[in-house]
């Protein structure tokens, strides 16, 4: 079986439009029995090139000027394609790959999320830094674990209902304005909200499996409803409006909580922490009450003395590291 031929074009320019280039394309050579195809930043302009690969599993083409998804339709072997930081405008072309397990698709110019259907198999989708507005057409994909829609411009959390099986689901860096239509997604272990406009916490009473919760630049004044996330280790409000360390008393889990850059003005709150023994790492920073006193750390570390952490320092009490 011949070689397979990918033309990369060295200098960046468009040989079509040029008779002459001022630097020669170079070929890349592909083994037909290759695996795993690595094309990253090859000042790729369209995929193209890859007929014959019977065997690929991963094809990797970070970092090109791909605009369109096609030319991989023959490629049903593939179960990792990454096309991350590309000129993409429209998903397509990944109709028949059936087998795909991962999708890698951000940082590109992509406004709809479509014509993934057919990837039953999928298990990891990630869309980070497109133009999305809303959350649609995932409803078939029913064994995703992980979901990354971050850095978009989606409005409102829905059409989640029937990915039962995820793990994982990050929202940073949206407009999203409420905490909704999350209650079948009982498996969640993170959840990924920073950088959003919500004022309210709420919406996680059956997310009972809940390890890790990022609310940070919101528009949050009271911790509430929290009660049934018991499993809860890291809790992150940092960048908000809260005055009040409250209702925490049920999270006996919880090892790390961050409250910085908020409104907390009496160190008295601190009381409240007291008694939650598992809490290791507190980010306290840049609240009233703190930058009042310039050795604060002295008095919190004192105030909470199980603390092996305080902002980004470690404390004395931190375990030692241990080398195998």
């Amino acid at each position: 079986m011949s070689n397979n031929e990918v033309n990369l074009l060295s200098n960046g320019e468009n040989t079509q439009e040029q008779e002459e280039p001022e630097t020669p394309i170079e070929t890349i050579v592909i083994d037909p029995d290759s695996l795993v195809i690595e094309l990253t930043a090859c000042r790729l302009r369209s995929i193209e090139g890859l007929d014959g690969l019977t065997k690929v599993e991963t094809l990797n083409m970070r970092q090109n000027l791909i605009k369109k998804i096609e030319n991989i339709s023959q490629l049903t072997t593939l179960k990792h394609v990454d096309l991350y930081d590309n000129h993409i405008e429209r998903i397509e072309g990944l109709d028949s790959l059936a087998q795909l397990k991962h999708v890698d698709l951000s940082f590109n110019k992509i406004s709809v999320i479509e014509n993934l259907s057919t990837l039953i198999n999928v298990e990891t989708l990630y869309i980070v830094h497109n133009q999305i507005r809303t959350v649609e057409n995932l409803s078939t994909l029913v064994n995703l674990r992980i979901l990354e829609l971050g850095d978009n411009r989606i409005k409102k959390i829905e059409n989640l209902e029937t990915l039962v099986l995820l793990e994982e689901l990050h929202f940073g860096k949206n407009r999203i304005e409420k905490i909704e239509n999350l209650q079948t997604l009982t498996r969640l272990r993170i959840l990924g909200l920073g950088a959003n406009r919500i004022s309210k916490i709420e919406g996680l009473e059956t997310l009972t499996q809940l390890k890790e919760i990022y609310l940070s630049e919101n528009c949050i004044k009271i911790i509430e409803n929290l009660d049934a996330n018991i499993n809860l280790n890291v809790l992150d409000l940092a960048k908000n409006q809260i005055e009040h360390l409250d209702n925490l008393e049920k999270l006996h889990n919880l090892k790390e909580l961050w409250f910085n850059n908020n409104q907390v003005k009496n160190t008295d709150e601190l009381d409240k922490l007291v008694p939650m023994e598992t809490l290791q790492c507190i980010y306290v920073h840049d609240n009233p009450a703190f930058d009042r006193e310039e050795n604060y750390r002295a008095k919190v570390l004192l105030q909470l003395k199980q603390l092996t952490q305080l902002n980004a320092t470690e404390t004395r009490r931190a375990a030692p590291m241990t080398l195998d």
